[in-house]
């Protein structure tokens, strides 16, 4: 198993989760639960993969990637009540998921060749799109656009902290690793010592 297909697969199994704990929330039934978790994890992958022009996309060519989204909804159907704060669960989980995908999604656009714009644009897809889709499906505020806090910033960061590594050098693994912890050290900043972004604030037009 290559690198990248390793960090497709646990990007996968996280965001599984983190779906499945949602459609809990929205006290959904089994196949719910699958369909939800299914589409946070392989939708931005997917989205990926069509920008890049990769066919066929990831999980068609290796259907056990639904297979694993899918089993991972079955667990979490049957435990997510013994977790005392799924929205703080989904909150780190996610951050996990994010600094996974992104390292996944910049590591699959390099070894087709792109430039910088396109790796940076494909790991914040890859990233950021599947949280968005699950949010949106069960009407939760979708944690990519809550007000000032670093999630597509974290995205970012990390992609461009990989694209630092490999200009100074550095072969592929260590620069994955950098995005990785990168883009979960911004998100974790965010999530546990309020690290914020500045907001635009409306102010009254000039006379």
């Amino acid at each position: 198993m290559t690198l990248v297909s390793l960090l497709d697969h646990a990007s996968v199994l996280v965001f599984a989760l983190t779906g499945a704990l949602v459609a809990s929330r929205s006290q959904l039934d089994l196949v719910g639960f699958i369909f939800i978790a299914a589409l946070t994890a392989v939708g931005g992958g997917t989205v990926r993969d069509l920008i890049l022009g990769r066919d066929p996309v990831f999980w068609v060519a290796a259907p056990q990637f639904v297979l694993l989204a899918a089993g991972a909804a079955v667990a979490v159907f049957f435990t997510a009540h013994l977790l005392e704060s799924r929205y703080r669960a989904i909150l780190w989980l996610d951050a996990c998921a994010l600094a996974v995908a992104v390292p996944a999604g910049v590591g699959v656009a390099m070894a087709l060749g792109h430039g910088p714009v396109i790796v940076v644009i494909a790991g914040v897809v890859t990233g950021t799109l599947g949280g968005l889709m699950r949010d949106v499906v069960c009407n939760e505020v979708p944690l990519v656009l809550k007000q000032g806090e670093l999630y597509l910033s974290a995205a970012f960061g990390g992609a461009v902290a990989a694209l630092a590594f490999v200009a100074l050098g550095a072969p592929g693994l260590p620069a994955l690793l950098a995005c990785g912890v990168v883009t979960f050290g911004l998100r974790a900043g965010s999530l546990g010592f309020g690290w914020r972004l500045p907001v635009y604030r409306p102010r009254p037009p000039r006379q």
